[in-house]
């Protein structure tokens, strides 16, 4: 029988979605194989998913498809378990998070093109007991989370961040009004930060009651629901001082949905992050936004993909240094049921982040 301390999941092939998943033991010769100089050997604890994860096992992603074998996930937290010869930085016993992109300069911002070289699509990701990492792609976990906390970080925790704090001398501080959108896993995250940084921050979502209180109870001041009042964005600019408008705005959608209503609801030299394309399926000619709007509004309308190794490391300082503990979907699944998993997030039955626990 083969060892549950060496078992993993892999991609049988470049696409056929979630069913495209295979459970199964690591191969010998990979699990004795000497450990690369520069690379850690990590025992994964935990887990988190992404929309990036079901879009590689669909086979939707451009650029890199991830051979047969790969190991999926892009996000994860662990314990150094062995390092290579040359690595000083990390010792056995440490806990740490794989940034899932492996530049050398601490301060590159990720590409798409270096998204999909990365951890999951182009390199074995994280949904493993053991997985190994190159030692400059490690950074220490908070002190003062979970392991299932910390593993949420990487992407949509990394991405929030940078979208608050990423444009130096533009990061959110106190007093600023910051408008997120619904309950994924960047939005919570962004929630969390300004929350912490003494901002104000209104949330939208179309779900029910539920999903509204636990936005309040996180630190949003007003909740809307967007299904109910088609004209957020103004709605949501009057409750800004005078009708000022917001100062950040963390935008999930990248269609009309919910762009022009950023447009909308954004001030005058505001700064509107897109951090995400959910409404991509659905853009056409139609609804697209034209960008000349921009122009009229006198906005900064800004690209986010991830963040930089520093930007990891300031976040996880902020982290500690405010005891900010990431929310968690309500069910936590284990590696075995990794599956189950993947449909509650395709579903989008989730709020926040869905992890996955590896004992």
């Amino acid at each position: 029988m083969p060892s549950e301390q060496n078992m993993r999941w892999t991609l049988r092939g470049p696409s056929g979605g979630v069913d495209n998943l295979e459970y199964g033991p690591a191969p010998a010769a990979q699990v004795t194989a000497k450990l690369g100089a520069n690379d850690v050997r990590v025992t994964m604890h935990a887990a988190s998913l992404n929309y990036r994860d079901i879009a590689i096992a669909k086979g939707s992603l451009p650029a890199t498809q991830p051979t047969p074998g790969t190991i999926p996930g892009s996000d994860g937290a662990g314990v150094v378990q062995s390092v290579g010869s040359n690595v000083t930085a990390f010792k056995v016993g440490d806990k740490v998070l794989p940034h899932m992109v492996h530049p050398a300069n601490n301060d590159f911002l990720p590409r798409l093109d270096n998204i999909s070289a990365g951890l999951g699509q182009a390199l074995n990701g994280t949904l493993a007991n053991k997985a190994v990492f190159p030692a400059d792609s490690l950074v220490p976990m908070p002190s003062n989370m979970s392991f299932t906390e910390a593993a949420t970080l990487g992407c949509s925790g990394l991405t929030a961040w940078n979208a608050l704090f990423g444009l130096r001398g533009r990061e959110v501080k106190a007093g600023d009004y910051v408008l997120l959108q619904g309950s994924g896993g960047v939005s919570i995250a962004a929630l969390q930060f300004a929350h912490a940084a003494v901002a104000t921050v209104v949330a939208t979502t179309g779900k029910g009651g539920d999903v509204a209180a636990r936005l309040t109870k996180l630190g949003a001041a007003h909740v809307l629901n967007y299904k109910k009042d088609p004209d957020w964005g103004t709605t949501a600019r009057k409750l800004t001082p005078d009708g000022r408008g917001f100062d950040h705005i963390v935008d999930v959608g990248g269609g009309s949905a919910t762009l022009g209503p950023s447009l909308q609801a954004i001030r005058t030299d505001g700064i509107i992050s897109l951090v995400g394309v959910l409404d991509a399926g659905n853009i056409s000619p139609e609804n697209k936004v034209d960008m000349m709007a921009a122009l009229w509004t006198v906005a900064t309308v800004r690209g986010v993909l991830l963040g930089s190794k520093n930007m990891f490391r300031d976040m996880v300082a902020f982290c500690e240094k405010h005891d900010v503990k990431p929310a968690l979907d309500d069910v936590t699944f284990s590696l075995a049921d990794a599956l189950s998993a993947y449909k509650r997030l395709e579903e989008q039955k989730h709020f926040s982040k869905v992890v996955i626990e590896i004992l």
